[in-house]
């Protein structure tokens, strides 16, 4: 099929990440859309972007004195010279008052075109409604998740962009299928149910976290005070997401068909959303990263020479060893293993596992044998990931020549680290991890990855050829006893497999490095990922279940 019959795509996520200043992400759902951007632009695909102007964006993030995380926050929106005028305007009833969401473009970063919505305008009181993502509480979530989807349909009308598929790239953005239903009412007469039935063979749905916390629930009290409802009826409110609505369930049963990220993470979802009626299908299409982004062009280019890889990896290595002096003033050791690991702080993703025993680690990292660069962050309001933060701080002062945190993580930070570290960690309680895009770009530039079976790694995954697996995908609802085990599990390879094969034969190492990339380059980029969503997904009557 030709890319001109191909279905016109608007992609709706709450946050973007094309470019390391513009502060339009938080973590690796942003990534993930910003790269399907940029793969669209790249393969011709006709699909457009819907997201949100953050005029603070996502928390900055530092260690104060005492070694606990604080957030600060600055206006970033006059810096971005790169935005155009559309000249277009629309507006959204929230709290029964007009407010008016001014429309941007962006198409700077080899990117589909993104339209962006700003509330942060002089006709409106409440500016701030597009000033932090993911801050603040419930009445500004649900302001955010209406602008988004009934200002983002309202946009697309105004700008004269016809679309044949609305994407909705996590829960946040099903508010949109309300603006749907309620035009289908209103314009062409049609009853709710006859809306809501022709509304789901327009809507695409990917659902993302298995963890509970990342699947919004709101009130159905707090939606109709907002006017999130849209002129539905409350009882037609819950037959989408229940009570209370849940911004997942209503995805799943305002769609056709739905997602998982991962072929493990699509298995999870089914059972994990088994217990909804009226859901769409969900099957897998595993994520994937733009190269163009991610991938340092000289090992590609060392590696499709089939010239030695260690001698280019050595010289990102040191890239990442003087960004880290220049950072933290500590100064790392390019002859000796460095691991990487930098991830949200979450528990489930256990960051400080590998510190668990110091009686087995603490002499490898007071030797400097083995060195570890972290970075991360909690969320504003998560004082658990914020404890963890400090956790590994603790760890850089107990280790201080070989542990470090790299402050403020952002994509900066991870190019450098998923280029530079010789390992990349990967230690989630499974099946928790939906997919894990870092680990992916760490591979396609011949780090390795040591990872439990979990997200991608299980389709990736060839033992001990490109990379290593460390547990056998144990399961258990007991978090103590899974701990103990992965535990156990990490210490074994990390210590008699990756350790003796870095210090004792570069040759297997370097044979590693190229199969890593060899096994992923193709089959975990965003272009792959795409293509799957056209075929799958976009493309109707093309899905099948898993």
């Amino acid at each position: 099929m030709s890319n001109e019959k191909l279905p016109k795509v608007a992609y709706f996520c709450m946050e973007y990440g094309l470019q390391s200043d513009f502060k339009l992400y938080a973590g690796g759902l942003g990534i993930l859309a910003g790269d399907h951007l940029k793969a669209a632009k790249e393969l011709g695909m006709p699909l457009v972007g819907i997201g949100i102007l953050w005029k603070q964006g996502y928390t900055e993030q530092h260690i104060g004195e005492d070694g606990y995380p604080y957030d600060a926050y600055r206006n970033y929106t006059r810096k971005y010279d790169f935005l155009k005028d559309t000249g277009v305007k629309v507006k959204v009833k929230i709290r029964n008052k007009d407010v008016y969401c001014k429309v941007w473009l962006v198409d700077s970063f080899d990117n589909a075109p993104l339209y962006l919505l700003d509330t942060d305008i002089p006709e409106n009181g409440d500016r701030w409604i597009t000033g932090q993502l993911y801050g603040w509480f419930g009445e500004e979530r649900v302001s955010q998740e209406m602008v988004l989807g009934i200002g983002g349909v309202r946009a697309l009308r105004a700008l004269g962009i016809d679309v044949d598929v609305y994407h909705f790239n996590e829960g946040h953005a099903v508010l949109a299928a309300i603006e749907l239903i309620r035009e289908k009412m209103e314009n062409q007469n049609m009853s709710f149910e006859e809306a809501w039935k022709a509304t789901r063979e327009e809507v695409v749905f990917t659902t993302h976290t298995p963890v509970k916390e990342g699947n919004e629930s709101h009130d159905l009290e707090l939606l109709m005070y907002m006017g999130a409802n849209n002129g539905l009826s409350i009882e037609q409110m819950a037959q989408i997401g229940g009570v209370p609505f849940n911004m997942t369930v209503a995805g799943l049963r305002l769609s056709r068909i739905a997602n998982g990220v991962s072929k493990l993470h699509g298995q999870t979802a089914n059972k994990m959303w088994q217990h909804v009626d009226n859901k769409a299908p969900i099957i897998s299409i595993t994520n994937g990263i733009d190269r163009n982004t991610w991938v340092d062009k000289r090992i590609i280019e060392a590696y499709n020479k089939g010239e030695g890889l260690l001698e280019t990896h050595n010289i990102l290595k040191q890239e990442l060893i003087d960004f880290v002096y220049q950072r933290t003033g500590v100064k790392l050791d390019a002859d000796k293993l460095l691991i990487g690991f930098s991830r949200r702080a979450a528990p489930y993703k256990r960051s400080d596992l590998i510190f668990t025993n110091d009686e087995v680690i603490g002499n490898y990292l007071r030797s400097k044998k083995i060195q570890m660069v972290f970075s991360g962050k909690g969320h504003p309001l998560d004082d658990v990931g914020k404890k963890i933060v400090t956790k590994l701080i603790e760890m850089t002062k107990k280790y201080p020549e070989s542990v470090v945190f790299l402050e403020d993580y952002d994509m900066t930070i991870g190019k450098m680290l998923t280029r530079g570290a010789d390992v990349w960690l990967n230690n989630p309680r499974r099946p928790m991890e939906a997919s894990g895009t870092s680990g992916m770009k760490a591979a396609m530039n011949g780090v390795l990855n040591l990872s439990i079976l979990d997200g991608w790694w299980p389709e990736a995954c060839i033992d001990g050829v490109n990379g290593w697996q460390f547990g056998d995908g144990f399961e258990s609802d007991n978090i103590e006893e899974l701990d103990k085990h992965d535990l156990e599990a990490l210490y074994d390879v990390l210590l008699n497999k990756v350790v003796p094969t870095y210090y004792n034969d570069k040759a297997k190492w370097e044979n590693m490095m190229r199969e890593s990339i060899r096994t992923t380059y193709e089959a975990f980029s965003a272009n792959r990922m795409l293509k799957e969503y056209y075929d799958l997904m976009y493309t109707k009557n093309k899905s099948t279940p898993i």
